[in-house]
């Protein structure tokens, strides 16, 4: 669930289109049901189109569906991130992502040693990300990616935050790195690594397909190098970044001991 941390995804430079989505965000008025859901896509779609979002943008809005089962996860996010590292650790199966990933580091090293050379972000930082968030590309999600993010820039719990991913989605579809009919996690997040949409456009690489594992893995470097990564200080050496990641601390520490466990083999 990489989207629990993603509040910081917007740097300073950035402030003031944040300020002005989160306007989008307060012109449409949010619900906490699906019965005001279509009534307010039509204010938002105006908005959107404001925010500079195209015709196939606006298409996939207009096609979105209230997503139930998003919300139902998002009212129990928190309960995944309980506990201590060690059950949390359990629980995600941190011992196989640590084998897997000192086997894929080993097959993949020239794609890993490339993204090092131009990120300077080394390998079991990635691979930790990559095994937890989808099992290295196992399952990626099947819920709608539009709706999803749609709906949670709509309910009135936290609109400010997932309105300018909500935006960013719209965005990706113009550009063709989605589709409406793209599917990803439940709260929108999409690809290897499980981007929010927003931070597909900023710091993606490429075409931003982060459904290719190469692309996933490149922008999850930028990503982090963006969040003030060190070379050659290691995942524990690098926690602020990582809280970029995500900021669930269970979540931070457990990828600090499975990257260091996967570099340090």
């Amino acid at each position: 669930m990489a989207f629990f941390a993603k509040g910081k995804w917007i740097a300073a430079a950035g402030a003031a289109a944040l300020c002005l989505l989160t306007g989008v965000a307060q012109a449409a008025q949010c619900g906490d049901s699906g019965a005001g859901f279509e009534q307010w896509k039509q204010a938002f779609a105006q908005e959107a189109k404001s925010a500079g979002v195209k015709s196939k943008g606006l298409a996939a809005l207009a096609n979105a569906n209230y997503a139930t089962a998003t919300i139902k996860a998002d009212r129990a996010v928190h309960k995944a991130f309980s506990g201590s590292v060690d059950s949390f650790m359990q629980r995600r199966g941190g011992a196989t992502i640590i084998s897997k990933g000192r086997s894929l580091k080993k097959s993949n090293a020239a794609l890993f040693n490339k993204i090092e050379r131009t990120y300077g972000v080394s390998p079991g930082v990635l691979l930790a990300i990559w095994g937890m968030e989808t099992g290295f590309g196992s399952f990626m999600g099947k819920q709608n990616t539009v709706s999803a993010i749609v709906t949670l820039a709509y309910d009135c719990r936290r609109p400010a935050f997932f309105t300018p991913h909500a935006i960013g989605a719209l965005k990706l579809v113009d550009i063709g790195a989605l589709s409406a009919g793209s599917v990803g996690a439940m709260h929108g997040e999409i690809g290897h690594t499980q981007f929010l949409p927003g931070n597909v456009l900023k710091y993606g690489v490429g075409n931003k397909n982060l459904r290719d594992k190469n692309t996933a893995l490149m922008s999850t470097a930028n990503f982090l190098r963006a969040h003030g990564w060190q070379p050659g200080v290691g995942a524990q050496g690098n926690m602020g970044a990582i809280a970029g990641w995500n900021s669930a601390s269970v979540y931070q520490q457990a990828i600090a001991r499975i990257a260091t466990a996967i570099d340090g083999e």
